[in-house]
């Protein structure tokens, strides 16, 4: 499966263009990028990796699914306490009920982000296997047909499309069988 990120206003390098060895870890780092999308080290000041942008891909898929997100409209004073206040959201939701509703791909999805150390490579074959089997076992087959295609040319969400597959939600059209 294939992500297409539109914004790389925030994004570096995680290797050295040198050595091409992993950036070294550092902490004390300010959180960069919308909180409400931020991995949980990037809120505890750590210096993030392929992890965290895994997580924050997370996120943003129980944001798709579910339409809100639990640390969503917290009220502080200032935004060093309501940033304050959406990590410890994060922290105190278990994965299970963050993704409530959802395949359970998703809440396995989410802890194997959480569980990556600060240099080590994803299993991403693993990951798209598993959503690839998600994807088959719910009924859908790749046709190249995606709810923004369908949008594009005016037709409601929900419909049958040519290959017979049903466009039910973005998630779970976001995933291909391309390897």
């Amino acid at each position: 499966g294939r992500v297409f990120l539109l914004d790389f206003g925030l994004s570096k390098a995680y290797r050295s263009t040198r050595n091409h060895k992993h950036i070294p870890y550092k902490d004390g780092k300010p959180l960069t990028g919308t909180a409400r999308y931020a991995s949980l080290n990037s809120h505890l000041g750590m210096e993030q990796s392929r992890r965290d942008d895994m997580e924050s891909l997370g996120y943003l898929l129980m944001y798709l699914n579910r339409g809100c997100l639990p640390w969503q409209g917290l009220r502080a004073a200032n935004n060093r306490q309501k940033y304050e206040k959406i990590m410890e959201k994060k922290l105190s939701i278990p994965m299970k009920m963050l993704c409530e509703g959802c395949p359970l791909e998703f809440t396995k999805y989410l802890e194997y982000c959480r569980g990556l150390r600060f240099d080590e490579n994803p299993d991403y074959r693993y990951l798209r296997h598993m959503f690839q089997q998600l994807f088959r076992n719910s009924g859908y087959t790749y046709d190249n047909v995606f709810d923004w295609t369908l949008l594009e040319k005016g037709v409601k969400s929900g419909v049958q499309t040519s290959a017979g597959t049903s466009s039910k939600n973005v998630s779970q059209l976001l995933v291909n069988r391309r390897k």
